[in-house]
């Protein structure tokens, strides 16, 4: 088993460059798009996470008891998500299918939760503001060689990230996707 290893903080210039490095994703190859996003999240996971914690903070700082609330709760849908995933049959079987949903559905729960205890501008600001961000970035960044080369290493297990454990909690990673893909076209040339 592979040692967890925390990806190193990307410069700058490598995780925003110019105009040239990012590209709208072509929403009708969404396992292409898919990809781009996984590779994304794990090569960039150091940077997103500072990005994630420079808006948490500033929303933390405005109203901390919601966004301890909120953080909480998230934190509690997602484990609850998890575990069940892991002992629930229909539950497990549902995220394989629709891995997509799965993440939503956890949003949604979230969501619903944090209604019930008003704190709904917190939760979108603090929490999904900054997955938005990184959604948006992780969606539009062309990804390069360095990145390519990394996302290869973490999926044949020579290393373990943080954001490698999450994405394969969520059934979200890609070789797995490329596996669908593969079953798809070739059923789709049959």
């Amino acid at each position: 088993m592979a040692k967890m290893e925390i990806a190193p903080l990307r410069p700058w210039d490598d995780f925003f460059p110019g105009t040239e490095r990012f590209a709208k994703p072509d929403i009708s190859d969404l396992i292409k798009w898919n990809n781009r996003v996984v590779s994304n999240l794990l090569y960039y996971q150091t940077n997103y996470l500072a990005v994630v914690l420079v808006v948490f903070m500033i929303v933390g700082f405005l109203n901390p008891l919601g966004m301890i609330l909120g953080g909480a709760v998230v934190a509690l849908v997602f484990m609850g998500s998890v575990w069940g995933a892991e002992n629930k049959v229909m539950i497990k079987n549902f995220k394989k299918k629709n891995p997509t949903l799965f993440v939503l559905a956890v949003m949604g729960v979230s969501y619903f939760l944090m209604s019930l205890f008003g704190g709904v501008l917190v939760f979108i600001f603090g929490i999904t503001f900054p997955m938005l961000l990184v959604f948006a970035h992780a969606s539009t960044r062309l990804r390069n060689l360095k990145n390519k080369l990394e996302n290869k290493i973490e999926g044949v297990g020579l290393k373990k990230s943080p954001m490698g454990i999450i994405l394969e909690a969520l059934d979200q990673q890609e070789e797995k996707i490329n596996k669908i893909q593969d079953f798809l076209e070739s059923k789709m040339k049959q």
